[in-house]
């Protein structure tokens, strides 16, 4: 089977791959402990920049939205809970 650039099976270029010394550790493997650390501080620093904060009033809605979920189910596993225990009370006296 071949394609535009050639047949699969065989390559039309050689890219050399198999005479390149690979390197252990890329980047990382010269730096000592403290060299790795302050890379993943500075990776940290980097994604937190990239992160889309919430504003102050998406922020307390959100927050008033989960308030509110969390007391209806805290309400609804109470009347759950107190069906249970009348149920039992009547079943066992």
């Amino acid at each position: 089977m071949t394609d535009a650039l050639g047949s699969i099976d065989m390559p039309d270029a050689e890219d050399g791959t198999a005479e390149k010394k690979t390197r252990k550790g890329g980047k990382r493997g010269k730096k000592g402990p403290l060299g790795r650390l302050a890379l993943f501080y500075r990776q940290i620093v980097a994604e937190l920049r990239k992160v889309v904060w919430p504003s102050r009033n998406q922020l307390t809605t959100y927050t008033t939205v989960v308030i509110v979920f969390v007391v209806i189910m805290i309400g609804l596993v109470t009347v759950i809970d107190y069906g249970f225990q009348e149920a039992i009370k009547f079943v066992f006296g």
